[in-house]
């Protein structure tokens, strides 16, 4: 087995210092990108199923004036 020299282990624990800010600025990138993900499903997608409900309510309704105006 070859010997490592000095100068190699501490260029040894640079690299896993790097690799592991690396590791928790992606941690922190992920968790953004899924509240983001959350946040837009909340505000686009609820929405348009409370449309769903909504839409043929408001309907029924202005088919119940216009009925009631002949």
């Amino acid at each position: 087995m070859v010997e490592q020299s000095p100068m190699s282990d501490t260029q040894l624990q640079a690299l896993e210092a790097k690799i592991d800010a690396l590791y928790v600025s992606v941690e922190t990138l992920r968790k953004y990108f899924l509240w983001t993900g959350i946040i837009s499903v909340a505000l686009i997608v609820l929405p348009l199923i409370g449309l769903l409900f909504a839409i043929p309510s408001f309907f029924s309704a202005e088919e119940l004036d216009v009925l009631q105006g002949l």
